[in-house]
């Protein structure tokens, strides 16, 4: 969405939809993050005063995609080991949970299990194809549909809506959206991005990540971009997204984009068989993982 938008049009989009505010570990964080004295101990102690922050990050940290000899123990040594920006990133991910009610996390099932196992799945691919940064294909693998919780409080309907969206052999997710519903889980979740300042290039990701053959026939699209697009894509289709909100049998969307991802990424359909082997064998790919 290059295009700046009025107030008024964004709030016809966003049709009564409540964006939750930034919470304010993130805002600390990155007050820290851009500081010339930032340091390690203070990136810690913010993160130490959110336990149920504290222990997602270290639940991730100790997950199979980092394979640590010992277990982590404390968010000191897991800010040392990930580095700051790695950290930083987990914790915007994460947020967008916490920024909900008790009974919207409950109302949305395993959604939120799926929802890290995509984004491990995602952080799988980048280290095993060699993307640097992989941290930033976790945050958008656990951001990307950040605005669906949004919706499912918004429309009673909603899931109605989107097993008909994943249903269309031809048509895309977020077009039948707007159809339905004159919004999408998309362009939601870019508000989202955009109002808790994450990088433009992932809210960007997160407004693009059902216009794969938009985005990757434009020549002038952002290679970084495309990239965790790319990766987003393969891990969706791993996870069996397209069952659990789609409720469908066949990953349709999965079957017009992936010669256009597969060309993109250099990889052959033996290379992503292996890809996805290896993904199966940490015990991914199902979101029983972290359960």
């Amino acid at each position: 969405m290059s295009a700046e938008l009025t107030q008024e049009q964004i709030q016809k989009i966003l049709q009564g939809i409540a964006i939750p505010p930034q919470p304010q570990v993130m805002v600390d964080l990155q007050m820290e993050q851009i500081s010339p004295n930032c340091s390690i101990k203070e990136i810690a102690r913010l993160i130490s005063q959110d336990v149920g922050l504290s222990g997602s990050i270290l639940k991730t940290v100790n997950s199979p995609l980092y394979k640590h000899s010992n277990t982590i123990t404390s968010i000191t040594q897991a800010v040392n080991l990930l580095g700051v920006n790695s950290v930083v990133n987990l914790v915007n991910a994460l947020s967008i949970k916490g920024a909900l009610t008790d009974n919207d996390i409950i109302a949305l099932g395993r959604f939120w299990d799926t929802a890290m196992d995509i984004a491990v799945t995602s952080s799988v691919i980048a280290k095993q194809i060699g993307v640097p940064n992989p941290e930033e294909a976790y945050t958008l693998g656990l951001f990307h549909n950040c605005g669906i919780p949004l919706l499912m409080s918004r429309f009673s309907h909603y899931s109605e809506v989107l097993a008909q969206a994943y249903s269309s052999k031809n048509r895309g997710v977020t077009e039948i959206e707007n159809d339905l519903i004159n919004t999408n889980h998309a362009v939601v979740g870019y508000y989202v991005g955009k109002s808790w300042n994450l990088p433009r290039h992932l809210c960007e990701a997160i407004h693009e990540h059902h216009q794969i053959t938009k985005i990757f026939s434009d020549e002038r699209a952002n290679s970084r971009k495309k990239t965790l697009l790319a990766i987003l894509k393969m891990a969706e289709h791993i996870c069996g997204n397209y069952r659990l909100l789609g409720q469908q049998d066949e990953d349709f969307e999965w079957n017009r984009v992936c010669e256009t991802i597969l060309i993109y990424t250099g990889i052959s359909e033996y290379e992503y068989n292996n890809l996805e082997a290896h993904v199966s064998e940490l015990g991914l790919g199902g979101s029983d993982y972290y359960s």
